[in-house]
């Protein structure tokens, strides 16, 4: 094994001077599409470097795993990709180390919002509207239009859960995106939001998984739905599958040291690594997330930038999940939502 190591080493041009300071880095992400891309825009580049090797792990979200290793003191994890909510969560029970946001340059280079006390984002994805142009006759711009079933007749697909099918329903009623999560702080707000879920009621059709809406679109099934812009991104060259930004609420993936973790120098260098203008750019190209630092942007071709949920004209409109609010009131809204849906 350790011969294949070093013939690896040696292929990669790893040799230079200072490579035997390089540490190991075990990088766990969401696998998939996405890793493929972080594989193209942050490890290869690393290795080829010298900085050290990465070894490439994958999970499914699961925080019961990282609270273990912390627990036990045996993390054998140096990076984990983790979502804006369990981020937050994370860093609330102690379960990540700190981060000192002078690691990362410039705050204001960044999406608002990317920077964190216990992480940095390190790519922004989005739930939008999308709609098949081949099953309307006019396009829609809003969630008002997507509430207006006799302007644009069909069913609609909606994510079966309260967080952001909430948000939706209050922008269709009239709520400007940036006031959105001042409205549902208030049981006024909620009370708002289902009420106009009941006029749309009897339109929708529910999804579960990411892949749902694109087949629902390109079946006809739907004629609009939410979605996640990279799943529809990843179908438009051989669907008219197309999509809306206004309205849309994006997210962060960012990068968490778990606590405990060995070698966090070398990790904190990988995370401002991988946040460099140029390694963003790679990510970009390989899939359709937007990336964090906006000096990566300008770096990107016309083509690639019109997919993105950062491009400035794409953003404007948008939302950023309000990770505090979804924190205290998703237990208690998650449960009236599934009542009200098996009503």
């Amino acid at each position: 094994m350790r011969k294949q190591l070093k013939l690896t080493a040696l292929a990669l041009g790893l040799f230079a001077a200072g490579q035997a300071m390089a540490a190991d880095l075990t990088v766990v992400s969401f696998g998939g599409a996405n890793k493929a891309a972080q594989v193209k825009a942050f490890y290869e580049p690393w290795e080829k470097a010298g900085k050290g090797k990465i070894v490439a792990g994958e999970y499914n979200g699961e925080m019961a795993k990282v609270k273990a290793m912390v627990d036990t003191k045996s993390v054998s994890w140096n990076l984990v990709e983790v979502e804006s909510p369990e981020l937050a969560r994370g860093c609330d029970e102690g379960m990540f180390e700190e981060l000192d946001p002078a690691l990362f340059g410039d705050e204001a280079d960044y999406v608002p919002g990317a920077i964190q006390p216990c992480g940095v984002g390190f790519f922004v994805w989005s739930t939008v509207l999308a709609y098949n142009a081949d099953k309307l006759k006019s396009a829609p711009t809003s969630w008002a239009d997507f509430w207006d079933t006799k302007q644009f007749p069909g069913k609609r697909g909606l994510r079966k859960g309260a967080k952001y099918t909430l948000e939706f329903a209050l922008m269709a009623d009239g709520v400007a995106p940036k006031d959105v999560y001042k409205v549902l702080a208030t049981k006024e707000g909620q009370d708002r939001a289902f009420k106009k879920l009941d006029q749309l009621k009897p339109s929708i059709q529910w999804w579960e998984a990411g892949a749902q809406p694109p087949q629902y679109l390109a079946s006809g099934d739907v004629v609009m739905s939410s979605a996640y812009n990279g799943r529809i991104a990843a179908v438009q060259k051989e669907s008219n599958l197309k999509v809306v930004w206004n309205g849309g609420i994006y997210d962060f993936d960012a990068w968490a040291i778990p606590k405990g973790a060995k070698n966090v120098e070398e990790a904190k260098k990988f995370i401002a690594y991988s946040v460099q203008p140029e390694q963003q750019k790679t990510y970009s190209e390989n899939i359709a997330y937007g990336p964090a630092n906006s000096k990566a942007v300008p770096l990107l071709a016309e083509a690639v930038k019109k997919d993105m949920p950062t491009t400035p004209e794409n953003i404007a409109n948008q939302v950023q999940i309000d990770v505090a609010f979804w924190a205290d009131n998703s237990e208690q809204l998650e449960q009236r939502f599934n009542a009200w849906a098996a009503k």
